[in-house]
């Protein structure tokens, strides 16, 4: 079977569009409230922070302090134990399942 340049260009312009709109479009803002500071600060700089509103009904207390813990250990976020406190902190009184 013979794929035409046509179609693949189509195919590819289909695919990059959701992430072209996204680069383009307004960054998403997070819950205002106490250490969104700290969230922003340490977050921010690795991955884009609607991860957190996409986990939000999935994770409580237990599982925010997990990620925070995963994102520090398994991926070399360089987050100091008091900010992690303060990230789980408003990860789950903000994003946690209740």
């Amino acid at each position: 079977m013979r794929i035409s340049r046509k179609f693949l260009l189509m195919a590819g312009t289909l695919v990059a569009l959701p992430f072209a709109a996204r680069a383009n479009g307004p960054e998403f803002q997070l819950t205002p409230g106490a250490n969104l500071d700290v969230v922003e600060e340490n977050c921010a700089p690795c991955h884009s922070l609607d991860y957190v509103a996409m986990n939000s009904p999935f994770l409580d207390e237990k599982g925010w302090r997990a990620e925070v813990t995963k994102m520090v250990n398994a991926f070399g976020a360089p987050i100091d134990a008091g900010d992690q406190e303060k990230i789980v902190e408003y990860l789950s009184t903000n994003y946690g399942r209740k």
